[in-house]
């Protein structure tokens, strides 16, 4: 064998053992995302990477969570997110829009704003749905949750009808503000979250 058939086989046949590089799933959101309050390594992203792992899936999982971070903070880092080409984006924000009585209208549209250049670059998008306090009252309450159901069947992405689904209202799960879970209720909120995913990955 000449020399250069050897090293044309051998280069071959690394390319085809090398793994490919990993997908990149990116959890953008607020402190729900960031895992506020709860231990370091116990965010929700840090269990779904954990679950994906157990699967065997090649994909990495980046936690772009900002504690207090509004649709409006969001969009003013959207073009980091965009920089870092993910495959998938598990979008969580405007639940402190909600809190604050931002109108609904404006956080739809700033939601807009950013599927619509994620989806242009080929970024799947995981909508996480919220609700809020039950204070807040029915009808802000029916058209924020609206945001998300229209959203998502306008632009057929994946939507996980409540984030905080099993979790949220258990106080053994959520931390003394009921707003943010606790170590074990992340885990299972990235249990909910991995459901709506799998078939993605």
């Amino acid at each position: 064998m000449s020399t250069y058939v050897f090293v044309s086989v051998a280069l071959a046949c690394h390319a085809a053992s090398a793994s490919p590089a990993p997908g990149l799933i990116v959890a953008f959101g607020d402190s729900l995302s960031a895992g506020y309050g709860a231990d370091p390594g116990k965010s929700y992203p840090d269990f779904l990477q954990k679950l994906i792992d157990q699967s065997k899936k090649n994909f990495k999982v980046y936690n772009a969570g900002v504690s207090g971070d509004t649709t409006t903070d969001g969009l003013e880092r959207l073009p980091g997110i965009l920089a870092m080409k993910p495959r998938i984006v598990i979008l969580e924000l405007g639940g402190n829009d909600g809190l604050r009585g931002i109108p609904p209208a404006l956080t739809k549209a700033n939601m807009e704003k950013m599927i619509q250049p994620l989806q242009a670059q080929g970024s799947k998008i995981v909508l996480a749905g919220m609700t809020l306090p039950r204070n807040y009252g029915p009808t802000y309450i029916h058209q924020f949750e609206q945001i998300y159901t229209q959203l998502a069947a306008q632009y057929h992405l994946t939507l996980i009808p409540f984030l905080l689904e099993g979790v949220g209202g258990h106080p053994d799960l959520m931390q003394r503000d009921s707003i943010h879970p606790t170590n074990e209720g992340n885990k299972l909120v990235a249990a909910n979250v991995y459901k709506y995913l799998k078939p993605l990955l």
